[in-house]
C-alpha cells in the first residue's frame, strides 16, 4: 500500500451535515417562530421518537450525557450509603454521574478482548450495599445483556446503562437503553447522533422514573412553581431537540456506514495481526455501531511469541505527523486520575485497565469516510511498522 498526503481528520461531521443542512435550518427557524426555547415542542417530539428508536415508552432529554447518569441514577432512587459498580476503563463522566448521585462507586477491571465491564470481576465486587451496575457500552459495544441481566437477577440490583457511545448498538436482540430499569445517553457532536453542542436524554420504560427525571431537571418542579424534589436547571435545549430529530432518521445508515468502515479495517489489520496489531473484539456483530475504532499495539503476538514493543505514543505521533488525526480512548484510567484520589485506589488494582491505557489507539471513523481514506491510514501504519526503530519501546 501507498500511502498520499490527504490529510484525515479524526472526526469530520461536515460530512454527515452538509445533505440536509437545509432540513436543519428549517427545524431552526420553527423553534425561532414558535419561541418556545425551552422545554418546547421541539424537546417533546424528540423524547418521543428517540425512546421509540430505543425500544423503551419514555425519553427524558437533559442538559448533557452527564447529567443523564447523574440524574437517571437518583430518579432510579440510587443515593448516599448505595455501592454502584461500573468499569475502571470508562471516560470519566461514568464515575462523576455516580458522585453527583451521592452513591459510592465500586470500580472493577474490564474485559481484555473487549474493553468491556468484566462480569466476572463485577460478581466479585457484590456487597450488601451493591444497589446498581452501571455498564458502559464502550466504543460502540453493548456489554452482553443475557449475562448481565442474570447477574443483576442473582443479586437483585438495578441495570442503569451508560450508552453515551452506543444509539442504537444491538446485542442478542436487544437495543441499547432498553436492558436495564434505565439508560443515559450523550448527544455530544461528535457522538454517533450528536447535537450542535450539548445534550443528553434518559430512556426508561418505567412512568414514575420518568416523571421524576422531569422533576429533577427543573429544579426540582412537576409543574411551575411547585418543587418537590431537590432538583437542578438540566433540560435539552429546543434548538438541539430540533436538530436531533432532524438527524434521527438517518442514524441508522450512519452506523451501517461506520460498520462498513470497521470491516475495512479489519481486512486490511488482519496482516499486521501477527506484527502486534490488533482491534478490539467485536462480540455483537452487525449490531456494534462503532463510535469509535479502537486497535491495541501488543507486545506479543496473538500465540504468545515476544515481538519488536510497539510504543503506542510514537505511533500516534507518527501518525499524527503524517495529517491522519488518531486519539487515545483513554490515556488513564479513572481511578488514576488526581481528581479521585480519595477513592482509595493505587496502581495495579485494575491491571487491564491500566495495560489498555498503554495499548490503545483509536483510528479515523465516521460516516462518509472513504475507502481510499482508510487504505492510506493503513498504508501509513505498514509504513510506520516497516521501520520499527521510529515508533519502537525503547528497552
Amino acid at each position: 500500500m501507498q500511502s498520499v498526503s490527504t490529510a484525515i481528520p479524526f472526526v469530520d461531521l461536515t460530512l454527515q451535515h452538509q445533505p440536509i443542512q437545509p432540513h436543519i435550518d428549517q427545524a431552526i427557524r420553527t423553534v425561532i417562530e414558535r419561541g418556545d426555547y425551552v422545554l418546547g415542542q421541539a424537546v417533546v417530539e424528540f423524547e418521543q421518537a428517540f425512546a421509540k428508536a430505543c425500544g423503551t415508552a419514555f425519553g427524558v432529554g437533559v442538559a448533557c450525557g452527564t447529567d443523564a447518569i447523574a440524574l437517571g441514577l437518583q430518579a432510579c432512587g440510587i443515593g448516599s450509603g448505595d455501592e454502584v459498580i461500573l468499569p475502571a476503563n470508562t471516560f470519566v463522566a461514568t464515575l462523576i454521574g455516580v458522585l453527583r448521585a451521592g452513591a459510592t462507586p465500586v470500580l472493577v477491571d474490564c474485559d481484555p478482548k473487549t474493553a468491556l465491564l468484566d462480569l466476572g470481576a463485577a460478581e466479585k465486587a457484590v456487597t450488601p450495599r451493591t444497589r446498581a451496575i452501571v455498564p458502559v457500552h464502550l466504543y460502540g459495544q453493548m456489554v452482553s445483556p443475557t449475562l448481565l441481566r442474570d447477574l443483576a437477577n442473582t443479586y437483585d440490583l438495578i441495570i442503569f446503562e451508560d450508552a453515551a457511545q452506543a444509539h442504537l448498538a444491538q446485542r442478542e436482540g436487544f437495543r441499547a437503553g432498553s436492558i436495564g430499569v434505565a439508560a443515559a445517553f450523550s448527544f455530544y457532536p461528535s457522538k454517533n447522533l450528536g447535537a450542535l453542542g450539548d445534550g443528553g436524554i434518559v430512556v426508561t420504560q418505567d412512568d414514575a422514573i420518568a416523571a421524576k427525571l422531569r422533576s429533577l431537571r427543573n429544579y426540582g418542579a412537576p409543574r411551575k412553581y411547585f418543587h418537590v424534589d431537590y432538583g437542578t436547571n438540566s433540560r435539552l435545549d429546543s434548538m438541539q431537540a430540533a436538530v436531533l430529530s432532524v438527524k434521527l432518521p438517518y442514524l441508522e445508515e450512519w452506523n451501517r456506514d461506520r460498520l462498513r468502515i470497521a470491516e475495512q479495517y479489519n481486512a486490511l489489520l488482519k496482516p499486521l495481526n501477527s506484527k502486534g496489531l490488533l482491534p478490539i473484539q467485536n462480540q455483537s456483530g452487525k449490531g456494534h455501531v462503532y463510535h469509535l475504532y479502537v486497535i491495541r499495539a501488543f507486545q506479543n503476538t496473538p500465540t504468545g511469541d515476544l515481538i519488536c514493543p510497539i510504543d503506542r505514543d510514537l505511533l500516534h505521533d507518527r501518525l499524527n505527523a503524517q495529517g491522519i488525526q488518531t486519539g487515545i480512548h483513554y490515556p488513564l484510567p479513572c481511578h488514576l486520575q488526581p481528581a479521585f484520589k480519595n477513592l482509595g485506589y493505587r496502581a495495579g488494582d485494575f491491571p487491564i485497565a491500566e495495560l489498555l491505557c498503554q495499548e490503545i489507539i483509536s483510528l479515523p471513523m465516521y460516516p462518509g469516510l472513504t475507502e481510499e481514506h482508510v487504505i492510506q491510514v493503513m498504508g501509513t501504519i505498514e509504513e510506520a511498522l516497516a521501520t520499527p526503530s521510529a515508533i519502537q519501546l525503547s528497552a
